[in-house]
């Protein structure tokens, strides 16, 4: 199985985002993430979705978003020539016997720290989701209270555009 982002230029419209995840969710993909936003036009939003899947179902998913209404354009991302990032929030326990540790890494992983209390530190950290991961892992030598990932979002390089190809 390969994994594929796609991001998908829709107007910006009630229900839209529920009938493209619907196509997905009717070809049996599973979304391992999603993103959704406004762009630079209030009309337009930009759904860009992380999955895996075989390439002929991927283009067999593809032509069916293009037959979505709303759907005005869709664009394959490739991991070389796009610019990726991800949030995510981590809430550690704040115990004085690992709290050195953790701040250590969090340092080194530039993450910013945006709550401290007594009981939990709260901690933000952007990069690449291999990134996200591997700080995710390091963090599971300790107490993890909850986390929270935005899911990635990606750009092209360059001055290429998802409009270039919209059925505006």
């Amino acid at each position: 199985m390969n994994r594929y982002t796609v991001a998908v230029l829709v107007r910006n419209q009630f229900g839209v985002l529920n009938r493209v995840t619907s196509m997905f969710r009717r070809r049996q993909f599973n979304i391992d993430a999603l993103t959704v936003s406004e762009t630079e036009s209030p009309d337009l939003s930009r759904i860009t979705v992380l999955f895996d899947g075989e390439p002929s179902m991927k283009r067999q998913l593809v032509d069916q978003l293009y037959k979505l209404p709303d759907v005005c354009s869709i664009h394959e991302l490739d991991a070389e020539n796009t610019v990726s990032s991800e949030l995510l929030l981590i809430k550690m326990e704040n115990d004085p016997v690992t709290r050195s540790d953790i701040r250590a890494a969090a340092e080194a992983y530039e993450a910013r720290t945006l709550d401290y209390t007594r009981d939990a530190i709260v901690m933000q950290i952007t990069g690449e989701s291999r990134r996200i991961d591997d700080f995710i892992n390091l963090m599971r030598d300790y107490k993890i209270l909850e986390i929270c990932r935005t899911g990635v979002v990606s750009l092209e390089r360059g001055s290429t555009t998802i409009r270039r190809d919209t059925r505006l």
